[in-house]
């Protein structure tokens, strides 16, 4: 399967046992190779599988099931929990089918998701019925992409010969309202080609806006990633194994020595009527962190962490009324 992969697909699969959330003393040599692993996959491709994080698939299923519960409710229900109701994290809650729009030059996006963003105590979680579990089973699920995105953000220092403390320094308030990380479940219901729009797509193509993503997905497929190239292939699921890929702020921050690259999900074929599901961590430094080039050179000016994340939320929410009012 390993060279299958990256003969077809070109993103490397890698082996995460030797500094799986399991373990805690880790041999030198095992986690050089990790290190020259990481750093080859996020030059040239920008995107990795990673295989025995820790994170076990019993973990992914529960928090998709808990999310397709809520996702299957009635809309009215689902409106207490706007995202636009969350006045201290305004990234948490629910949005709805065409309310967010990745590629500007597409229509909406065909896709409905539920952030975590925050973890505070005042916030109002789903309850009812069949969600009682929703807040522990998120809750939890975050944690755990947590302390695993710690460790390769750390095994990325290393990589570039910088102390991991200028990665992990700038991260230390993930789950609170310091900081934009978000846990981010998204279906994407059936669709019928008499209601879709001219050139509309499940996610248009777009770059994740922090440090790093990571990206579980049902077995459905959809999903793209264009190569060095400009060409898109399909990113296939590979059970047990977590999607991890560099996003934009994290390229400006290393001087583009890491790739962010564009990613795209693509509507079923004509007659196919399948749901989707995937759930993505994405990774922030801190509100007010600020990112300048780690190498010391002045390709970027810098920038906080807040100011870059609300400039891409002003592209991907403009001209949809609910979200600029």
């Amino acid at each position: 399967m390993h060279s299958l992969i990256l003969c077809k697909m070109g993103i490397p699969l890698v082996d995460f046992s030797a500094y799986s959330l399991s373990k805690k003393d880790v041999p030198d040599e095992e986690l050089q190779v990790l290190i020259k692993e990481l750093k080859t996959a996020f030059m040239e491709v920008g995107f990795v599988y990673l295989k025995n994080t820790g994170i076990t698939q019993e973990e992914v299923d529960n928090v998709m099931k808990i999310s397709m519960e809520f996702f299957l409710q009635p809309d009215e229900l689902k409106k207490p929990f706007r995202r636009t109701y969350f006045d201290k994290q305004p990234n948490h809650g629910w949005v709805p089918i065409e309310a967010e729009r990745l590629n500007p030059q597409r229509p909406e996006d065909f896709k409905e998701l539920f952030n975590v963003s925050s973890l505070h105590p005042d916030v109002k979680w789903p309850s009812a019925g069949a969600l009682a579990g929703f807040q522990e089973i998120q809750t939890s699920y975050f944690n755990r992409c947590k302390d695993l995105s710690l460790r390769v953000l750390r095994l990325m220092a290393l990589s570039l010969g910088i102390d991991p403390e200028v990665f992990l320094g700038a991260h230390r308030l993930i789950g609170t309202n310091g900081n934009s990380t978000t846990l981010r479940s998204l279906y994407y219901p059936p669709v019928s080609s008499e209601q879709m729009k001219a050139n509309q797509l499940r996610c248009g193509e777009h770059a994740d806006y922090g440090s790093i993503t990571l990206l579980v997905q049902s077995p459905e497929g959809g999903l793209q990633v264009r190569d060095r190239s400009g060409k898109y292939v399909h990113v296939p699921t590979i059970p047990g194994a977590i999607l991890v890929n560099i996003a934009d702020l994290m390229q400006r921050w290393t001087s583009d020595q890491f790739v962010s690259t564009l990613h795209r999900v693509l509507l079923p074929p004509s007659g196919d009527f399948g749901t989707r599901q995937s759930v993505a961590f994405f990774v922030h430094p801190d509100d007010e962190a600020l990112i300048t080039c780690c190498d010391g050179s002045n390709k970027y000016p810098p920038i906080t962490s807040y100011d870059h994340l609300m400039g891409r939320f002003q592209q991907s929410f403009s001209n949809i009324p609910e979200y600029t009012n």
